[in-house]
Protein backbone atom coordinates (compact mmCIF):
# COMPACT_ATOMS: atom_id res chain seq x y z
CA UNK A 1 0.00 0.00 0.00
CA UNK A 2 1.49 3.43 -1.25
CA UNK A 3 1.21 6.08 1.90
CA UNK A 4 1.94 9.88 1.27
CA UNK A 5 2.56 12.23 4.50
CA UNK A 6 3.59 15.92 3.97
CA UNK A 7 4.74 17.99 7.01
CA UNK A 8 6.05 21.40 7.17
CA UNK A 9 3.34 23.52 6.36
CA UNK A 10 2.75 26.80 8.37
CA UNK A 11 2.24 30.40 8.77
CA UNK A 12 4.77 32.34 7.37
CA UNK A 13 5.37 36.28 6.78
CA UNK A 14 5.85 37.29 3.14
CA UNK A 15 9.45 36.89 2.18
CA UNK A 16 10.04 34.02 4.77
CA UNK A 17 10.81 30.24 4.04
CA UNK A 18 9.57 27.00 4.52
CA UNK A 19 10.65 23.07 3.56
CA UNK A 20 7.83 20.98 2.82
CA UNK A 21 8.56 17.51 3.85
CA UNK A 22 6.81 13.95 1.97
CA UNK A 23 7.34 10.45 3.06
CA UNK A 24 6.40 7.97 1.05
CA UNK A 25 6.06 4.10 1.88
CA UNK A 26 4.93 1.26 -0.07
CA UNK A 27 7.34 1.79 -3.24
CA UNK A 28 10.78 2.52 -4.28
CA UNK A 29 11.21 6.45 -4.65
CA UNK A 30 13.98 6.69 -7.15
CA UNK A 31 11.61 4.82 -10.00
CA UNK A 32 9.15 7.42 -9.99
CA UNK A 33 8.70 10.52 -10.87
CA UNK A 34 7.13 13.17 -8.21
CA UNK A 35 5.43 16.49 -8.31
CA UNK A 36 4.51 18.85 -5.65
CA UNK A 37 0.97 20.48 -6.20
CA UNK A 38 -1.14 23.41 -4.34
CA UNK A 39 -4.88 24.60 -4.50
CA UNK A 40 -6.07 27.35 -3.07
CA UNK A 41 -9.44 28.19 -1.60
CA UNK A 42 -11.63 28.73 -4.53
CA UNK A 43 -9.38 27.26 -7.53
CA UNK A 44 -7.86 24.44 -9.08
CA UNK A 45 -5.60 22.41 -8.19
CA UNK A 46 -2.36 23.56 -10.02
CA UNK A 47 1.25 22.09 -10.74
CA UNK A 48 3.76 23.63 -8.61
CA UNK A 49 7.37 21.84 -9.65
CA UNK A 50 8.36 18.12 -10.64
CA UNK A 51 10.93 15.94 -10.32
CA UNK A 52 11.78 12.68 -13.21
CA UNK A 53 12.96 9.50 -11.44
CA UNK A 54 16.17 8.81 -10.83
CA UNK A 55 16.26 6.17 -13.74
CA UNK A 56 15.02 8.45 -16.18
CA UNK A 57 17.47 12.31 -16.55
CA UNK A 58 15.71 13.35 -13.00
CA UNK A 59 15.08 16.42 -14.58
CA UNK A 60 13.35 18.88 -11.93
CA UNK A 61 10.61 21.51 -13.81
CA UNK A 62 8.85 24.27 -12.06
CA UNK A 63 5.54 26.23 -12.83
CA UNK A 64 6.41 30.04 -13.51
CA UNK A 65 5.55 31.68 -10.79
CA UNK A 66 7.67 29.55 -8.37
CA UNK A 67 11.03 29.50 -10.71
CA UNK A 68 13.92 31.04 -8.56
CA UNK A 69 12.43 30.20 -5.47
CA UNK A 70 11.25 26.75 -5.10
CA UNK A 71 13.28 23.90 -5.04
CA UNK A 72 11.94 20.40 -4.82
CA UNK A 73 14.55 17.61 -4.09
CA UNK A 74 14.24 14.22 -2.99
CA UNK A 75 16.30 11.54 -0.80
CA UNK A 76 16.42 8.20 -2.04
CA UNK A 77 17.01 6.41 0.90
CA UNK A 78 14.48 8.22 3.32
CA UNK A 79 11.77 7.86 0.48
CA UNK A 80 11.06 11.37 1.24
CA UNK A 81 10.94 14.60 -1.00
CA UNK A 82 11.24 18.06 -0.07
CA UNK A 83 9.60 21.38 -1.30
CA UNK A 84 12.31 23.96 -0.12
CA UNK A 85 9.78 27.36 -0.71
CA UNK A 86 11.79 30.96 -0.59
CA UNK A 87 10.35 34.63 -0.77
CA UNK A 88 7.55 33.74 -0.14
CA UNK A 89 4.10 35.46 -1.21
CA UNK A 90 0.59 35.95 -0.40
CA UNK A 91 0.00 33.70 -3.46
CA UNK A 92 1.54 31.09 -2.39
CA UNK A 93 -1.27 30.26 0.23
CA UNK A 94 -2.85 27.03 -0.68
CA UNK A 95 -2.69 22.93 0.48
CA UNK A 96 0.30 21.95 -1.32
CA UNK A 97 -0.21 18.46 -2.04
CA UNK A 98 2.97 15.83 -3.20
CA UNK A 99 2.41 12.93 -5.59
CA UNK A 100 3.90 10.13 -7.28
CA UNK A 101 3.97 7.70 -10.32
CA UNK A 102 2.98 10.55 -13.04
CA UNK A 103 4.44 12.34 -15.91
CA UNK A 104 7.17 15.18 -15.41
CA UNK A 105 7.83 17.51 -17.93
CA UNK A 106 7.45 21.19 -18.64
CA UNK A 107 3.67 20.63 -18.26
CA UNK A 108 2.25 18.19 -15.69
CA UNK A 109 -0.82 18.07 -14.43
CA UNK A 110 -3.02 16.46 -11.19
CA UNK A 111 -4.47 13.73 -12.80
CA UNK A 112 -1.56 12.28 -14.64
CA UNK A 113 -0.48 11.26 -10.67
CA UNK A 114 -1.72 7.64 -8.96
CA UNK A 115 -0.87 8.12 -5.72
CA UNK A 116 -1.34 11.28 -3.61
CA UNK A 117 -1.08 12.47 0.30
CA UNK A 118 -3.04 14.26 2.44
CA UNK A 119 -1.74 17.90 1.50
CA UNK A 120 -0.12 20.53 4.08
CA UNK A 121 -1.44 23.83 4.58
CA UNK A 122 0.59 26.74 3.56
CA UNK A 123 -0.22 30.04 4.82
CA UNK A 124 1.53 33.67 3.57
CA UNK A 125 0.51 36.51 5.87
CA UNK A 126 1.62 39.28 7.85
Amino acid sequence: QVQLVESGGDLVQPGGSLRLSCAISGLTLDLYAIGWFRQAPGKEREGVSCLSSSSSDGSAYYTDSVKGRFTISRDNAKNTVYLEMNSLKPGDTAVYYCAVNGRCGRDFFPWEYDYWGKGTQVTVSS
